[in-house]
């Protein structure tokens, strides 16, 4: 099934996704530092029962970034407006990741018929010592390259050290994007699941180190009536390390809205 490339501009800022098929609608929202291709397999699954959205948030993709600095709600709000304007009520959302960051936020909001949630981010990580250390040195660094003297290498010195000591996503990210990844790493969502109140299934990778089992456990114990499929031997992108065994697990879900 072809997927055409649509864009819709909202409040200002432009949103490019791609659509196909007919019957209920449903979003795909994307981990971060990807874009709508890494869900393109899912999406034209999908496509075989339901009008399918699959999205490029701002900043990735062909989307452009905001103009300003992002939270997750801004993220969130953007999908919402967008339903608003299309006419939409109550989609199913699949969420992968930092796109599971915004289901979680619109199911809280009451806006999806169904979640899915893949390997979602959401939950804090437990900080080590060696995190705190990384901060306080860094904040260290930034008063102590703005004493007068200083003040002409401290962006420099800033910038090496950002470097040396960032994620790879923060590495990757360029502009302002390097701000809302900041912001949104630092939002902790634990506190909106148990407003979820849509049929949520949770699918995680048995293997995943960037958002770990445990968060999906947390997760499942949170929302209520929410169930979780651990996909053995797969990491963080579990639905596309063991593709056919996720088709079946979400068919199965979403069998009654086909």
């Amino acid at each position: 099934m072809e997927f055409q490339l649509k864009e819709k501009e909202i409040k200002g800022q432009r949103l490019f996704y791609k659509q196909a098929g007919r019957g209920k609608e449903v979003f795909l929202l994307h981990g971060w530092g990807a874009d709508s291709s890494a869900l393109e397999p899912v999406a034209k699954h999908l496509a075989q029962f339901f009008t399918v959205y699959n999205f490029d948030f701002p900043g990735f993709g062909w989307s452009p970034p905001p103009q300003s600095v992002w939270s997750v709600h801004d993220y969130a709000s953007l999908i919402e407006d967008f339903a608003r304007l299309e006419g939409i009520e109550k989609p199913i959302i699949l969420g992968h990741s930092f796109g599971g960051r915004i289901s979680i936020l619109l199911g809280a909001r009451g806006l999806p018929a169904k979640i899915v949630l893949v390997d979602s981010a959401g939950i804090l990580p437990k900080r080590s010592m060696d995190y705190y250390m990384k901060v306080y040195s860094y904040k260290a660094a930034k008063k102590f390259f703005s004493l007068p003297g200083l003040r002409n290498k401290k962006e420099e010195a800033l910038s090496h050290w950002r470097k040396k000591s960032g994620s790879s996503d923060y590495q990757q990210a360029e502009g302002v994007m390097k701000q809302i990844f900041v912001k949104v790493v630092n939002e902790d969502l634990a506190l909106f699941l148990p407003q979820i109140k849509a049929p949520t299934l949770l699918v995680w990778g048995e293997l995943d180190t960037a958002t770990p089992l445990a968060d999906g456990q947390q997760m499942e114990k949170a929302i209520t009536g929410s169930g979780l499929a651990v996909l053995e031997g797969a990491g963080h992108y579990s639905y596309l390390e063991r593709l056919p065994q996720f088709l079946r697990i979400m068919d199965s879900f979403l069998a009654e809205d086909k």
